[in-house]
């Protein structure tokens, strides 16, 4: 069984999945099941993937470890997602590797959220902010 805003990756093609309402059936691509993504919470390396939060007045800005993760075509951040506690509310940037890994949220009712992050080689990164 499938659960809301799980993430499944095909470790044949790549392909990538987040669920949007959950279900009974395998995920399925290439003819294997993919695999559920579980996000990593603790980083070795000078912290540079977990995200990290700046609170700004009334907006909040999601870095992508507290020493910035590095942008190259080879190693970048591919996405960053911020989810409300309840998960009702998900929004997500996608980066280009030319971008700093910083997402601003502007105008957003802050209240306790996770931020996850996917680089793409060292996978899907979270944090909570309260």
């Amino acid at each position: 069984m499938t659960k809301k805003l799980e993430m499944y990756k095909c470790g044949v093609c790549g392909n990538f999945v987040e669920v949007v309402l959950e279900g009974i059936g395998e995920l399925v691509c290439c003819g294997q099941p993919m695999a559920l993504l579980k996000a990593n919470t603790t980083d070795a390396a000078t912290e540079k993937h977990v995200p990290f939060f700046v609170k700004k007045d009334e907006e909040l800005e999601v870095r992508i470890g507290s020493v910035l993760h590095p942008t190259t075509n080879e190693h970048y951040i591919q996405f960053v997602e911020v989810v409300s506690e309840d998960e009702r509310y998900v929004k997500r940037k996608y980066l280009y590797p030319s971008e700093e890994p910083i997402f601003d949220l502007k105008g957003y009712d802050i209240g306790k959220l996770t931020a996850r992050e996917y680089c793409n080689l060292h996978g899907l990164w979270e944090a909570k902010y309260d």
